[in-house]
């Protein structure tokens, strides 16, 4: 299996997982879309951009607080919930979930994913 069938299995693996989610997305630091499954028609290249961007501001403020290497990111809106995860050097997990989406069980979930796609993506 290549590299890209390995990141889409992944990515089908945390919605199969978590069937609430809206949407699961690796994007590369530059904002590139790497695999996806969205749902609601959202724009992949969109997603990834501000995915990446986001994280790349979250650095910027870890590292300028000295709070070491960023992690994570978790933005809460009154329609839902986003989750960004550092996948490593190169990329960036996203996932989208509903409002009333179980943060903990996404958390279990994503973060193991994301360490997946750190070690694929190098």
């Amino acid at each position: 299996m290549g590299k890209l069938e390995s990141l889409q299995k992944s990515v089908d693996g945390l919605r199969t997982a978590i069937p609430e989610l809206r949407g699961v997305l690796v994007a590369s630091n530059e904002g590139l879309p790497i695999a996806h499954s969205l749902s609601n028609g959202a724009d992949a290249a969109r997603v990834a951009a501000m995915a990446a961007a986001a994280c790349s501001l979250g650095r910027r403020v870890s590292d300028s607080l000295s709070a070491g290497t960023l992690e994570e990111i978790s933005v809460a809106s009154s329609d839902g919930k986003i989750f960004l995860y550092s996948a490593g050097a190169k990329g960036v997990l996203a996932v989208i979930g509903p409002h009333a989406c179980n943060a903990g069980l996404v958390h279990l979930e994503a973060r193991g994913v994301a360490k997946e796609l750190s070690d694929l993506l190098q």
